[in-house]
Parts: C-alpha cells; sequence; structure tokens
C-alpha cells in the first residue's frame, strides 16, 4: 500500500510595489527556480522574521530590479490559500501591497534568484501578459485605469 505523506500548513508575509511611471507599471517574470516559471508579477518578496515590512520591500526591489525604491503607503492587503507546487504544503499568502516610487536609472534583473525579467509594462498591455492569479485579480484595482 502507498501512503502519501501529510499535507502540512504554512503562512507566508510578503510584500510587493506598484512603481509607475509615465504611463507604465514596473513588473518581474518569475524564473524557472521560483516554481511559476514565466508569470509576471510586482517586484517583492517575502517578509523575514523581525523584518519591517517596508524595509524588506526596499530590499527586494533592489534584489529583483537594481532600483532604489521609496516605499509609500499600503494600497491593498490580499490573502490566498494555495497548493505549492514541489512540496505537499498548502499555503496562506497574506500581500501587503504597496505604492512604490523608484530611483531614476535602467532596471535590471536578478542574477541567480526568483526572477530573471524586469519590464515596463504599457498599463494598457499589463493584463496581456501572463499574470501570477493574485496580481490579475488586484490589476483592475491597482495597476490598469
Amino acid at each position: 500500500m502507498h501512503c502519501m505523506g501529510a499535507t502540512s500548513v504554512r503562512q507566508r508575509v510578503a510584500a510587493y510595489g506598484v512603481a509607475r511611471r509615465e504611463g507604465t507599471v514596473l513588473l518581474t517574470q518569475a524564473s524557472l527556480d521560483s516554481g511559476v516559471p514565466g508569470t509576471w508579477w510586482l517586484p517583492g518578496g517575502g517578509v523575514e522574521f523581525g523584518e519591517n515590512p517596508r524595509d524588506c520591500l526596499a530590499r527586494e526591489f533592489l534584489e529583483e530590479t537594481g532600483l532604489h525604491a521609496r516605499v509609500g503607503g499600503v494600497l491593498d492587503v490580499v490573502s490566498d490559500v494555495s497548493d505549492m507546487v514541489h512540496e505537499p504544503v498548502r499555503l496562506h499568502s497574506i500581500r501587503l501591497i504597496f505604492e512604490v516610487e523608484v530611483s531614476t536609472g535602467s532596471a535590471r534583473p536578478e542574477v541567480g534568484g526568483s526572477t530573471d525579467a524586469v519590464l515596463w509594462v504599457a498599463i494598457e498591455h499589463v493584463c496581456d501578459l501572463p499574470l501570477i492569479p493574485w496580481l490579475r485579480d488586484i490589476a483592475s484595482t491597482h495597476l490598469v485605469p
């Protein structure tokens, strides 16, 4: 008889930023290491234990885009539960979505990380991309007019 391991549960708090510039919004594309390759996200990531979410977002923004971020106010808090791709875990994700202003300069992708592309996307074309489901759910509220 084949026994499957029990599914465990985990909770994750993450911070993501909406950066806008001249009719565009900054998005990152998930790499092969992410479990959801090819999907597009807002820059950001998991808040480490004891870390302030704003500090997390500034750190993640620099890592993923090469741009310095000034984190503004909270735009939204979203929550969902999903099954992880590579392990038997039900993941409850709580995502803090912040308004962000970024430094001038060229965005560059993260090397060897969870993202492999960074792109300023015209607002009217955001929903044409394969967005991660939680971002598709909030795109009409926070990304597109």
